[in-house]
């Protein structure tokens, strides 16, 4: 009949894959505070008789006013984006399992050597080491969606205009409460071969970049000084020795089937990648019982 209210609709939302629902409204009409309100109230009814876990809000800037009603049924703040906020709210009496936002940001460092056995270095216009003369190897952070490797040669780029292959990973080092007194930094510090050799530095961030020799480098005070700084030297000073062998890259596959890399150790790297001749792929066959 005309007269009779209309049921209210569930929020649109799907299943993950540990039991949960993700709802997300980046590409929804727009709703009143009153709409999501009661769609929010019978879909967390519904998701709890359901059974399910987890809940996820994804929400655009733009309906921002909603996160109060959300907050108060139950709903915290998991992370946010340029573009949205995140809300999860846990409906099951079970012990929750919503992993925490993410802990952990990743940086690298870039030891680039040419054939003198001089190493690519930078000074920095800003940041903790202004001001101290050192010259340090080029660094970054990893972006989004990008490997190590891929973010090593994209910083050497940015920083000094130099073409670069990545080789190997040399080490890696964690810090904790390190990014805003909070997130771990883990370190990873990469050997990458260049292809040009013309220096073109950042003029937003590098005050200065040459080539230097790796002993010049390897016993600046401010190095030698700092016992962290130190081992990663003394590691890039045995690697131009060829004393070193780090890790490489095996492309490979991830449970969604996406591009993953495995990083091994590089004689194995090169046996999982096809690299070495037949008679060495016998030996190494050999020694780790492989068929």
């Amino acid at each position: 009949m005309d007269g009779e209210a209309q049921p209210i609709a569930l929020l649109d939302g799907k299943e993950d894959r540990y039991g949960g629902v993700e709802v997300n409204l980046m590409e929804v009409e727009p709703m009143t505070a009153e709409d999501f309100n009661a769609k929010l109230d019978v879909s967390l009814k519904a998701w709890k008789d359901q059974g399910k876990k987890g809940i996820w809000i994804k929400l655009p800037c733009e309906l921002l006013s909603l996160v109060d009603i959300a907050i108060k049924k139950g709903f915290t703040y998991h992370h946010a984006e340029n573009e949205y906020v995140m809300l999860t709210s846990w409906i099951s009496d079970l012990p929750s399992t919503i992993p925490a936002n993410a802990s952990h940001r990743i940086g690298i460092g870039a030891l680039v050597l040419n054939k003198n056995r001089e190493v690519l270095v930078v000074q920095e216009i800003d940041g903790v080491f202004k001001g101290t003369g050192l010259w340090k190897l080029p660094t970054g952070v990893i972006q989004e969606g990008e490997g190590i490797w891929a973010g090593a040669v994209r910083e050497v780029k940015e920083e000094t205009g130099i073409e670069t292959r990545f080789v190997e990973v040399l080490a890696c080092g964690e810090s904790h409460q390190s990014f805003l007194e909070r997130k771990t930094d883990i370190y990873f510090l990469c050997e990458l071969e260049p292809s040009t050799f013309e220096i073109k530095k950042q003029d937003s961030e590098i005050l200065d970049a040459k080539w230097m020799p790796i002993e010049e480098y390897v016993k600046q005070p401010f190095i030698q000084n700092r016992e962290n700084f130190r081992y990663m030297a003394n590691i890039c000073l045995k690697r131009s020795q060829e004393e070193y062998l780090g890790f490489s890259t095996v492309l490979t596959k991830n449970l969604t089937g996406k591009e993953s890399y495995l990083y091994c150790n590089t004689d194995h790297a090169d046996f999982l990648n096809g690299k070495l001749d037949h008679a060495s792929t016998s030996l190494f066959r050999k020694c780790f019982c492989l068929t």
